[in-house]
């Protein structure tokens, strides 16, 4: 996602006691994860791409038509120009049904949900985005475009295309999966939603899945955790220090399995942010946390994005660190 979107203001620069504290966690939870990377960087990296990292946040551009070779060609910039039918939010009947647990398997009884960030339909939707919805300490925009590659391929076909990969992961491991959308409405839904499809399915866990839209030279990934918010509909208190742990554990597999390294622009080199402004994470009453797996607006990490191979990866990052999480 874009730190210029609506919901996705850039986080302050500030060190904390508790991020002092979860960098203590990190560290010592993923070791030999970090490891690995060293070695991974002396190699040259994997072969869909490398490299250096610097820089600020950028913009969030509407996507264009282009796409990568690996992927569905993307929407944005094309089409039918013609508004389409039934935009108001889907009841909940009509939602993505969580899907049905295997038979066995180490999260057998858990429930997963998914977020694919973002719609792909959002950009014909200007009106019905720009909609202030409550997210519990304030009034935001119900859901923003999202950001895309200097190629145009958008954030919101990144974030589907990951999370039917991971979906697909956490079924073999027996959970039961709810997608927050699936492609399947003409926009959104808006932030406050995307959090009560969790709370409503007694989530276990929950996790957004997003891709970063800042300048060129910001690289890696990070995971966002809740802060603590008491106010208005908003009280994160009893699932900031399980977010915290799930937000480590995934960051830990991410770094295993993908050999990306953390962020070198937000989080201190741990890969992890906490931040109280995100109305999904403000209005959850589950254990959650936001991944931005690299930063579109970077050449290298775009690379790396549009890899099908790559995003497999990613999900296989992601489905570790939930599947320790939900294990304990």
């Amino acid at each position: 996602m874009s730190y210029t979107g609506p919901d996705f203001e850039p986080p302050q620069p500030r060190r904390s006691p508790l991020r002092r504290t979860l960098t203590v966690a990190v560290a010592a939870l993923v070791p030999g994860a970090l490891l690995g990377w060293g070695v991974y960087a002396a190699v040259g990296g994997p072969d869909d791409g490398g490299g250096d990292r610097a820089g600020a946040p950028g913009s969030s551009p509407v996507p264009s038509s282009s796409a990568p070779a690996s992927s569905a060609p993307a929407s944005p910039g094309g089409g039918d120009a013609k508004k389409p039918t039934g935009s108001s939010p889907a009841p909940a009947s009509q939602r993505p049904s969580a899907s049905r647990p295997a038979a066995s398997g180490p999260l057998k009884g858990k429930v997963v949900v998914i977020d694919p960030g973002h719609n792909p339909g959002n950009f014909r939707h200007a009106s019905e985005i720009n909609r202030k919805v409550d997210v519990g300490t304030h009034r935001k925009e119900c859901d923003t475009t999202g950001t895309a590659t200097d190629a145009g391929w958008p954030e919101a076909k990144f974030t589907l295309d990951v999370a039917h990969r991971l979906r697909t992961l956490l079924k073999e491991q027996g959970a039961t999966v709810e997608l927050t959308q699936d492609g399947d409405r003409p926009f959104g839904p808006c932030v406050d939603e995307r959090a009560r499809i969790g709370n409503e399915a007694h989530a276990d866990a929950a996790i957004s899945i997003h891709a970063d839209g800042s300048a060129a030279g910001n690289r890696g990934f990070h995971v966002i955790m809740p802060g603590r918010v008491h106010e208005g509909t908003a009280d994160t208190r009893a699932i900031v220090a399980p977010s915290a742990e799930l937000g480590e554990r995934v960051a830990g597999g991410f770094v295993r399995v993908t050999g990306t390294a953390p962020s070198n622009y937000l989080g201190d080199g741990t890969g992890l942010v906490t931040r109280t402004d995100l109305g999904g994470l403000n209005l959850s009453t589950v254990p959650k946390v936001f991944v931005e797996c690299g930063n579109m607006r970077d050449a290298k990490d775009a690379a790396l994005l549009t890899s099908g191979s790559w995003r497999q990866k990613a999900a296989e990052g992601m489905s570790e660190g939930i599947v320790s999480f939900l294990r304990g």
